[in-house]
């Protein structure tokens, strides 16, 4: 399992604001984040949408954080962009899984373990800047 592209540059952005203490503009974070500035507007639209970072309009514009960097935990961004971590489809909330039907599925029961102690992890990690 891997995660996306996207996601592991949404990781660096909100990194890189929890690390700056200032607002920043998009082409300062894409500059900060090697991601290229048309990429990293995609992604603040995501992490705005979803309450992680703040936006401001006009001179003196720019994105910071919404919240503590230590309120803001890994899994939050991954799911942001992945949706919730399943690492089988048949545990996904929009997947019929027919299988179950006939007999207990064996796999399904370990996929959902694993599932759950993945997001546990990555809930267990925040962006503050005390852990560089």
């Amino acid at each position: 399992m891997r995660i996306s592209l996207e996601t592991d540059y949404a990781v660096r952005i909100v990194w890189c604001l929890a690390n700056s203490n200032e607002r920043l503009s998009a082409s300062k974070i894409a500059k900060n984040t090697r991601v290229t500035e048309k990429f990293c507007l995609k992604i603040l639209r995501k992490l705005v949408a979803n309450g992680i970072v703040k936006s401001f309009k006009g001179i003196g514009g720019g994105y910071e954080l919404n919240k503590k960097p230590e309120e803001i935990t890994l899994k939050q961004v991954i799911e942001v962009i992945e949706g919730p971590i399943v690492i089988s489809r048949c545990l996904a909330d929009d997947y019929n899984c027919d299988h179950q039907s006939d007999c207990t599925c064996y796999f399904h029961n370990v996929f959902y373990e694993v599932s759950q102690q993945m997001a546990q992890k990555f809930d267990s990690v925040n962006f503050s800047p005390k852990k560089q």
